[in-house]
This record gives structure tokens, C-alpha cells and sequence, in this order.
């Protein structure tokens, strides 16, 4: 019934939907003269240059011109694309805002310049080069449209150069970006663009082409044209090595293991294989220079997803992570170069012997990804070496949509030497998808169908789930649908439980006041329901909430909730090691959940969400929050907590959990960073701390110092210690 439904759904929502839209369009002139990025406009070259200057409003509104002036230049020559941006100001008197002067700035209270490039104007795939009035730089990928915020990734580095210069009442952004970071088409006529602007000052940010503001500032359907006056030639092939050095002291005092020091080398290359595909090698990689995550305090029943931050892995990251939905991934990256140790139940580092990754367009319609990788034997875990390996393969039709076929593969070598694998105990998932997206951006779906294999042959282990989203000025609605077979295991993915059916679906109508403090607020209902044949419905939850955006960018949400959970086995809500409640009960509760997120522009700002009322048998009051002290351009002083109280009747456990993590961002200048954090939490018993200190004395070439320590929070006796220096160098044609 819920697969009929399904396809039932994707069928009606058809992509034969057309959207008529003016497209705009500007020439792009070569130019022969010298452009010196400096952020000053006085390059003979940008005087004949066709000025963009029709700029309008993204928020507060949509329906007026731009308020705060802008004007854009866009130029080219045989390596590089050029653009040149004058941002005017009516009145500043708090300043421009930067958050630091480190790379890769993030938030709507940032003042900025973006531009937004899709050289095969597929409207799913592009790149974002972005600058602030300080000369930071950013640069990011744009994935699945650009449809939500997560569709910007800004962990993709490459090598660009910008510069900015402050003046009286506007300030001048000036970028060149090399042909050779970007991937497209030679011969191309044209190009898709977008360029916007945040104005911390006024709150205001504007677009280039218009764009209705219930999209996403990112969103690659509405964009110009850029014109070439002359065909792109092809560009030479791209050859970029990266090999690092690392030294390495390290005691584990936990596991009773001395000290040990150690010098490492390896390397990454980059080869463009072709004007679209690109060719990622890597031997003996190490990401221990890599930010630490953010812990968090675990009161569910389900591991907890982290984002990949590792650089090999991100560029086209999209056409391999993308399959399946939130929460059911056939692939997951993260698997690769982690362990589990069976005696003590912890992840552990496993080393990556070498790993390669070929990943791009063969043309307009046709993506591929293929990736190998092989992990270290680890006998002290009683663990083989293993393939990780990955082919994926991606067909546009129509407008927008694509088709989809990945298949994941995990298979130890054969080894004696291990406990069990004298025989290949693989893993394998081979899954088909289809996404639909509308040229009007409108309707958003998904449907898709994966199955697992290992030696045991198990039946029941596929999944097949969908889901569509209706996006307008007054509604937003999504629908989900998914049946998981309770043998389907991706050992390679993420799927956080197994044989189950889902429904859940959620309704937005939006308000937009002419005046006054808010600029857009409404009201929600959304559910979320579980169930399996041997246990019926197992969870619930039904929500009636509102949401409100003011206009000085400060967000509220509060939700009502009704919530069941069926347990399946034994679980602990305190999280400790109190009694447990026992398996084949249902509990229902009611909770209040508020999240509120105050004006960035500030410099002291903060966000708060609460999850309080009933839990299980008992009562659950939670505070969770950051606090940021913003000392531009050169610090950032923060602190992220978490507090859990829980209460139980007798016999069961109280439990007071905290999280506290006080973080220290200094840059000093736009190349040399130093990060401290500190995290304590009492769920596992762990004081961590993690300082890093990056020099990055070319572009994409840093040295990193990096000291980890854990210690018991009750005799802060350490548990282990590591400090690590590495150095990598970008070295290119």
C-alpha cells in the first residue's frame, strides 16, 4: 500500500511541469590588459566593461529594487574569470561585520559579495566564490540545486584570489577566479550566473536575477546568462599534488599504551581528467588536522549522524551521499577509515593504506563517481584489511530531475591471521533513485528502491521510500514514505534502525506583515508515524506549531508535541547505569519545544532550543545554547551547553547531564588561525580539549599544530594526549 502511494505521488507531481521565466542575459568581454586583484577599480581593463546593476531585494522583501547600491563587472581572459562589485551604503554606523578574518565565513549578518557559477547550466550543480569588505574569502560547492541551506558546502577548498578596499560610504570587491578550479565545457556559448549581497547595516540582501524570496538564496533556477564573446577553449590538464608530512607523539594512557612518536608522509593529486572529470588519488592520508566535532549529549536510542569533513572526500560528494533520504544512506564516508573494536565497543582510527576517487561529468546529462579505497590490518582489533569500493552513476531527464544507480561494495582480504575472516565476509548494496525537480522549483521529490547482500543471503533486506515537497509564496508541504526490511544492513551506510514502514508529512502557511517587526510568520502541523508488522505502531509524533522570522533576522519556533515510543528491548533514558526500562512497553507523552535564534548583525548574540515535559515514566528539562562574543575582525569567543535534567520514579535513576564547550576563535591575520575548544561532557565521563593552530603561508599550503588531550572529569587524570605537526604544500601547473 505505502509503495503504491508512492509512486502514486511521484507520478501526479510529474516534471512535465514547465515554468516560463524571463532569463537575463550579459556579455562576457576578454580582455587583454592586466587585472590586479587589489580591490581597487582603476584597471584600465574594467572601463569598457557592460555594468549589472539591476539588483533586487531577497529579504526584507521581494517586490522592491535594491534599496543599497550595487553594480557588478564580469570579465575574462585566457586563465582566469574576473568580477568586479561596488557595494554602496546609505549610512554605516556599527561598522561592517566579519565574524573573523578566517576563510570560509558563514551567516546572514555577514557583510558580502557572492557569485554563483553553473558552467553546464543544469541547475543542480555549481560554485560559489564569495568575498567580505575585510578580503576574506570563501568558496563553496552548490549540490541538488541549491534547494536548502545544507546544499552549500564550504569545506571544499581551492585555490582563487580576491581582495577588498573599504572607502567612504561603499566598498569594492575584486576576485579572479583560475579556469582551472572550475570544471566545464569547452565551446560553450554561455554560462548560468547568480551575485548577491549581504547588508549587515540594513539587514538587506539582494540578488541578481530576481528571485522569490520562499527560495533559497542559493537555489540555481533563477540565474542570468553569461554570454562568452568568443567559444571557451579547451582548457590544458589540470595536475595538482599535495603531499604532506606529519610528525606524531601520542600516549594512551586509557588503554595502557606507552608513548609513541612517529614521522608520516603521503600525499593527495588531483587530475582533471577531461573538462568536467576529475581524478582524486590519495596514499597513507591522515585528517588529523581536520576541526573536532561538536559533541553532543545522546538521549536517543540511535547512533548520531556526523557531516564528513574530510577534504578528499567532498568534491561531487553530492552524487555519492545523496542516495536514499535523511537517516537512510547506502553510503556513508565517514565508515571509511574507522574500526570497531569488539572487545571494548569503540570506534577507532583505521588507517587508509590509499584510496582514489574519479568523479565529474562526461557531459550535460551523464555524472559519474567511482571510488576505491583500502583500510590497514589492525591485528590489535583482530581486523583485516579492507576494499571500500563505490560506483555511482547519474542521468538527467527532463528539466531538472535525474536517475540515479549506486552500488557500494565492502570486502575484507582473506587473512589467517584474523579471528573469522579466513573467508570474504562482504557487504553489498546496490540501490536505484529517482529525483524530481520542476523547472519551476516548486515540486521536489524522491523515490527509490536499495537492497543489501552479505554471505548469510537473508531475505527482507531492501528498502524502498520516496518523498515530495510543494513549495509556494503561502505553503509549504512535504510528504515521506518509507518500508525498510528488517535484514537490510549498509554496512558502508547509515541507517539508524531497520523493519519498519514510515509516514510522516508537514504543512506551513506563511503570513507576510507589510510593517513592523516581523516579515514573515504562520502556523505548522507535521507527524511523524512507525510501525512493523510483528509490533504495530512503535512511534509517534504529532506537532502543532508556529514560526516566526522578524525582520532584524532573529527566528522563533514553538512546537506542541504528542509523542509514543515502543521499546524493543532494554533502555536506559538516564543514559547511565541506573535501572533500565524494560522491552515490550509503550510510552506515551506531551512535550513543549521552543528554539529561538536572536540578530546575528550583534555583537554579542545567541541561540536557545528547550525540549521540556514528560519522558518515558518520567519528566525531562532541557536547555541546550551557544553565546557568541564577536571581537572583529580578530576573535570569536563562544560557548555551546547543553543541560538535561531528568526525573524518574523510584527505583529508576535521576540523572543531571551537562555539556559544556567553551570555544576561543583568534586569527590573527587571513592566514594564521589559532582555535582552542574544551568539552565537557558528563554523559561519557570526558573532559576533551583540542587546540589547533593553521598558518596557511600559500594558498591551499598550511602547516597545522594540533594538541588533543582527555581526561576524567572527577581527577582530570588524563586519558590520552597527542599533539601532531603537519605540513601540506599545494603544488599545481
Amino acid at each position: 500500500m505505502l509503495q503504491k502511494l508512492i509512486i502514486g505521488l511521484l507520478a501526479l507531481f510529474s516534471p512535465f511541469l514547465v515554468y516560463a521565466q524571463e532569463v537575463s542575459e550579459f556579455k562576457l568581454q576578454k580582455v587583454t590588459s592586466t587585472i590586479k586583484i587589489d580591490g581597487l577599480p582603476d584597471d584600465e581593463a574594467w572601463k569598457n566593461i557592460p555594468v549589472i546593476k539591476d539588483f533586487w531585494q531577497y529579504f526584507p522583501t521581494d517586490t522592491l529594487p535594491a534599496q543599497q547600491g550595487i553594480s557588478v563587472k564580469i570579465a575574462y581572459d585566457d586563465q582566469h574569470i574576473y568580477f568586479l562589485a561596488v557595494m554602496k551604503n546609505r549610512k554605516i554606523d556599527r561598522g561592517y561585520i566579519t565574524p573573523s578574518l578566517r576563510r570560509d565565513y558563514r551567516g546572514e549578518a555577514n557583510d558580502g559579495f557572492s557569485i554563483i557559477i553553473d558552467p553546464f547550466q543544469d541547475q543542480t550543480n555549481g560554485f560559489q566564490f564569495g568575498v567580505n569588505p575585510f578580503g576574506v574569502q570563501r568558496e563553496g560547492l552548490v549540490s541538488n540545486g541549491g534547494s536548502e541551506g545544507t546544499d552549500l558546502s564550504l569545506s571544499w577548498d581551492n585555490k582563487w584570489f580576491a581582495g577588498a578596499k573599504q572607502f567612504e560610504g561603499y566598498w569594492v570587491a575584486e576576485g579572479a577566479i583560475p579556469f582551472s578550479t572550475l570544471r566545464f565545457k569547452p565551446g560553450s556559448k554561455y554560462w548560468n550566473f547568480k551575485f548577491y549581497r549581504i547588508d549587515s547595516e540594513s539587514a538587506e540582501r539582494v540578488v541578481f536575477p530576481r528571485l522569490p524570496r520562499q527560495f533559497q538564496i542559493l537555489n540555481l533556477v533563477s540565474m542570468c546568462r553569461g554570454v562568452w564573446d568568443e567559444p571557451l577553449a579547451k582548457k590544458n590538464t589540470n595536475f595538482t599534488v599535495i603531499p604532506y608530512m606529519l610528525a606524531n607523539s601520542q600516549v594512551d594512557k586509557l588503554n595502557k599504551v606507552p608513548v609513541t612518536n612517529k614521522v608520516n608522509i603521503g600525499g593527495d593529486a588531483k587530475i582533471s581528467v577531461g573538462p568536467a572529470l576529475n581524478l582524486d588519488l590519495t596514499v597513507n592520508p591522515d585528517f588529523s588536522q581536520v576541526e573536532v566535532d561538536e559533541q553532543v549529549t545522546n538521549l536517543d536510542r540511535f547512533e548520531i549522524f556526523f557531516p564528513e569533513r574530510r577534504q578528499f572526500f567532498l568534491e561531487n560528494a553530492d552524487l555519492f551521499a545523496s542516495f536514499g533520504q535523511e537517516r537512510l544512506r547506502p553510503f556513508f564516508s565517514r565508515r571509511i577509515g574507522i574500526a570497531r573494536d569488539e572487545e571494548t565497543g569503540q570506534n577507532i582510527q583505521n588507517p587508509i593504506y590509499f584510496g582514489a576517487r574519479l568523479s565529474g561529468k562526461l557531459d550535460n546529462n551523464w555524472r559519474i563517481g567511482l571510488l576505491s579505497m583500502q583500510t590497514a590490518r589492525d591485528l590489535s582489533i583482530n581486523q583485516p584489511s579492507v576494499n571500500y569500493s563505490v560506483a555511482a552513476v547519474q542521468r538527467k531527464i527532463f528539466s531538472r530531475s535525474n536517475v540515479g544507480v549506486i552500488f557500494v561494495n565492502k570486502e575484507p582480504f582473506v587473512d589467517e591471521n584474523v579471528i573469522g575472516y579466513n573467508k570474504k565476509n562482504f557487504n553489498r548494496v546496490l540501490g536505484f533513485d529517482y529525483n524530481l525537480a520542476t523547472a519551476d522549483n516548486k515540486w521536489a521529490g524522491k523515490a527509490f528502491y536499495h537492497y543489501s547482500f552479505d554471505e548469510e543471503k537473508k531475505g527482507n533486506s531492501g528498502v524502498f521510500g520516496g518523498d515530495i515537497a510543494y513549495n509556494t509564496y503561502r505553503w509549504d508541504f512535504s510528504f515521506t514514505g518509507q518500508s525498510v526490511g528488517e535484514n537490510y544492513n549498509p554496512e558502508v551506510g547509515y541507517a539508524r534502525r531497520t523493519d519498519y514502514r514510515r509516514i510522516a508529512s508537514s504543512l506551513w502557511y506563511n503570513f507576510y506583515p507589510k510593517g513592523g517587526l516581523l516579515n514573515k510568520h504562520g502556523p505548522g502541523i507535521d507527524f511523524d508515524h512507525l510501525g512493523n508488522e510483528k509490533y504495530g505502531l512503535t512511534d509517534f509524533d504529532v506537532n502543532l506549531m508556529y514560526r516566526v522570522l522578524f525582520r532584524s533576522t532573529a527566528n522563533l519556533e514553538f512546537r506542541m508535541r504528542r509523542e509514543f515510543v515502543y521499546l524493543f528491548s532494554p533502555f536506559n533514558p538516564s543514559g547511565g547505569d541506573g535501572l533500565s526500562l524494560e522491552e515490550g512497553k509503550g510510552y506515551a507523552y506531551n512535550l513543549f519545544i521552543l528554539r529561538y535564534t536572536s540578530n546575528t548583525r550583534k555583537k554579542i548574540n545567541y541561540y536557545i532550543s528547550s525540549r521540556s515535559g514528560q519522558y518515558f515514566n518520567g519528566n525531562r528539562w532541557n536547555l541546550d545554547g551557544s553565546v557568541n562574543l564577536r571581537m572583529q575582525p580578530y576573535a570569536i569567543l563562544s560557548m555551546v551547553g547543553s543541560i538535561n535534567i531528568l526525573r524518574f520514579p523510584e527505583p529508576y535513576k535521576d540523572a543531571n547531564l551537562w555539556l559544556i564547550g567553551p570555544r576561543l576563535d583568534i586569527t590573527l591575520t587571513k592566514n594564521l588561525f589559532w582555535t582552542t575548544y574544551v568539552q565537557y561532557n558528563s554523559q561519557i565521563k570526558n573532559v576533551n580539549i583540542n587546540s589547533r593552530i593553521q598558518w596557511r603561508f600559500k594558498p591551499v599550503s598550511d602547516v597545522f599544530l594540533v594538541y588533543t588531550d582527555n581526561y576524567y572529569p572527577e581527577s582530570f587524570d588524563n586519558k590520552n594526549r597527542a599533539i601532531v605537526l603537519k605540513i601540506n604544500y599545494w603544488l599545481n601547473n
